[in-house]
């Protein structure tokens, strides 16, 4: 085993199985909400909503083996978890009107075009020093942070629809369940009980919301048993404005896995990621949202919550993500499967995101500290955060802003967007070098 990587290190079966289980649960409610947002603003039906969800698992599985096995300069050869992405949300809704086809046509040409990035990537490597990635990595935990909550609390329908029920005493005991059995594991447990730490705690979850009546089995009843992808359904339409937002969201989604593969293996390795690692994960990155939108799933990215995982477990395997992998596969070809996680209160999810999205932030932090914190480091550090945080903590100071066709707004109150490309351009223009 000299000389083998640790990401490349095998694990038993018994082992790598339970692993992969944590990866998916960790990511399944974020991978299926973008379908039900999508659908139900596209006025799709209770049939094509789940066709939607169907495939964003089957594709997710895909991207996830593109990463994690690779073949020849594609793949990252990492655990690095794809998933469909929460950031495309706000440039694919105002295109209800030219239809699904239009969405997922701009997505293909988005997706080649990030492909087409990470190729030429190495020349400027250097321009994404710790500094940069680890401000990058630092703003997407703490943006994080209130969704582990929200996930506590018993997610965003909840607190947007029944608030006097959201963080009721059942959805706390049910979070505070999960956080202290997994930190007990974690801490006290040795070998595969403190690897697997996230999956048992949720598992104590998952029973204490049977308990409290809170698990709905309708929906692994309704489930059915088997389904095959089917390519292309809502056909091609060319639409110059959802092109061009596709276009920029694939140069911001490289800067968001960059981030996401800068803590991975920070967190799980103890190293900066090398430029083959990045290169592979941004074409794999674009690959991955290609094939999503000829198989009708929207736009993927590299889950954050999976490199937060990542830090927590120390287990850096990559076969424990093409476990995670095929199980998506399997779930997106037998949506009963997918039913069983579906049927839990996000509770049961947010008592493991809080250690997660906490830890992604404690990767940036470590990211930072590998930088000489001179003046100069300093200004750019200061500044970025400012302005990434200021203006996700304030919506209202761009309210005047024009959009410009582009969602400008939303994507200045992001944090993680203003936050990467002022650290990208201020580390450009001020450090020599």
């Amino acid at each position: 085993m000299s000389g083998k990587s640790r990401s490349d290190q095998s694990l038993p079966l018994n082992q790598a199985i339970p692993l992969g289980i944590q990866h998916v649960l960790a990511m399944f409610a974020g991978n299926i909400t973008v379908p039900i947002i999508v659908a139900g603003v596209f006025g799709q039906s209770p049939e094509e909503k789940i066709f939607l969800i169907q495939m964003a698992l089957f594709i997710a599985g895909v991207a996830t083996l593109i990463q994690t096995i690779g073949f020849k300069d594609v793949g990252s050869r990492l655990p690095i978890i794809q998933g469909t992405s929460f950031a495309f949300i706000p440039i694919m809704l105002p295109f209800k009107a030219a239809g699904l086809g239009a969405v997922f046509t701009a997505a293909f040409i988005g997706g080649i075009f990030q492909f087409i990035l990470g190729k030429v990537l190495k020349p400027i490597r250097h321009m994404f020093p710790p500094l940069v990635t680890g401000i990058v990595v630092l703003t997407i935990g703490l943006s994080l942070l209130k969704v582990g909550f929200m996930y506590a609390g018993g997610g965003a329908w909840l607190m947007n629809n029944k608030p006097e029920i959201f963080a009721n005493s059942n959805h706390l005991i049910i979070s505070g369940t999960v956080l202290v059995v997994t930190l007990l594991c974690n801490i006290k447990g040795k070998g595969m009980v403190s690897s697997a730490s996230i999956l048992i705690g949720i598992v104590a979850g998952f029973l204490v919301a049977m308990s409290f009546g809170m698990v709905n089995f309708g929906k692994i009843a309704n489930a059915p048993w088997f389904a095959l992808p089917m390519p292309l359904q809502y056909g091609i339409s060319f639409v110059p404005g959802a092109i061009i937002l596709m276009l920029f969201m694939a140069v911001v989604t490289t800067i968001e896995t960059i981030g996401d593969i800068s803590a991975t293996t920070i967190g799980g390795d103890n190293r900066e990621a090398t430029d083959k690692e990045l290169a592979g994960g941004i074409m794999a990155d674009g690959l991955g949202t290609a094939l999503a939108a000829l198989f009708n799933a929207f736009p993927n990215t590299s889950y954050s919550q999976n490199a937060g995982l990542v830090a927590f477990t120390g287990v850096i395997s990559r076969h424990v993500g093409t476990i995670a992998g095929v199980i998506l596969i399997l779930m997106g070809l037998f949506p009963k499967l997918g039913g069983v996680i579906a049927s839990m209160p996000e509770s049961v999810i947010g008592g493991a995101a809080i250690i997660m999205f906490g830890l992604i932030t404690s990767a940036g932090v470590k990211l930072i500290s590998r930088a000489e914190m001179n003046q100069t480091n300093l200004l750019i550090l200061g500044l970025s955060l400012s302005f990434g945080l200021g203006m996700s903590l304030l919506p209202q100071f761009v309210a005047h802003i024009p959009d410009f066709g582009i969602s400008l707004k939303l994507l200045l109150t992001t944090g993680l967007i203003p936050a990467g490309i002022l650290a990208f351009i201020l580390n450009a223009t001020l450090n020599k070098k």
